[in-house]
């Protein structure tokens, strides 16, 4: 297995100081001082498993034509993360940001995507100048909503809030059981001053409504119930039950 080698082209080190190519492109190491060394993507860093020895003054060193042969692999830079490119967003752009925002992303999909289409800019001092001077003009509140607060206002309108409470205990419910229930059930994180829960006090179970607002600009209101506290291996039970056919009705049979 060591003798393995990758179709990428792979230098065999001849002696100290000369390197003598295989193929078409390659890289070679004396040792581990030079994988540290800043190379292109599709180099592949190697040391040989033996060192070769030091030969005389004038002489090439000899090299033994098996032992020679065997490489260690140091680095392989097609493994390495690609880097990315730093942008400044033009306007909201889906799954990246809104106007102004300073993102990271892919160069591939900077340069084929947002640059050509006029999405971002590149960020220049200028350019940051310029759009920092656009949000102190705006003001801390933003005039539309972002891309991810437009997301969760999605699915919040769809979504339907359970809340289990004890049958065994007295208990009111409040904003904070409500917001544990968020995370719990629909995975939204929200603030207790960011909900609005009817006046009255809730100390029984039924249907009620919850109010969200989502970066201080849209309200979205939801159903809420509020249910017997009921354990997952409890509902586990009670759905394989459901899904299990009737019993089929055994009637003696009288012999006459």
């Amino acid at each position: 297995s060591a003798r393995r080698c990758r179709r990428e082209s792979v230098t065999r080190l001849v002696g100290a100081g000369e390197n003598r190519s295989l193929g078409s492109s390659v890289q070679a190491s004396a040792g581990p001082s030079h994988s540290a060394r800043r190379c292109r993507r599709g180099t592949v860093m190697v040391e040989r498993w033996w060192q070769v020895p030091l030969a005389k003054e004038g002489e090439e060193p000899y090299l033994h034509p098996r032992r020679h042969r065997i490489y260690r692999k140091l680095e392989d830079t097609m493994q390495n993360k690609k880097e990315k490119m730093e942008l400044i967003l033009t306007q909201t752009v889906h799954k990246f940001g809104s106007r102004g925002d300073v993102v990271l992303v892919e160069k591939a999909v900077g340069r084929n995507k947002l640059l050509p289409q006029g999405l971002a800019v590149y960020p220049s001092p200028e350019n940051k100048q310029m759009f920092e001077e656009e949000k102190r003009e705006e003001g801390a509140k933003p005039n539309q909503q972002t891309w991810t607060g437009k997301l969760t206002v999605d699915f919040l309108k769809k979504s339907r809030l359970e809340v289990g409470m004890m049958n065994d205990v007295t208990w009111e419910l409040t904003k904070e059981m409500v917001c544990r229930n968020f995370r719990k059930k629909l995975g939204v994180v929200v603030p207790p001053e960011t909900l609005k829960i009817p006046e009255e006090k809730i100390t029984s179970y039924g249907e009620y409504w919850c109010e969200v607002t989502v970066n201080g600009l849209d309200t979205v209101r939801l159903p809420m119930d509020v249910v017997d506290f009921v354990t997952r291996k409890t509902k586990r039970h009670k759905f394989c039950l459901s899904q299990q056919p009737p019993p089929e009705s055994t009637e003696p049979v009288s012999e006459n």
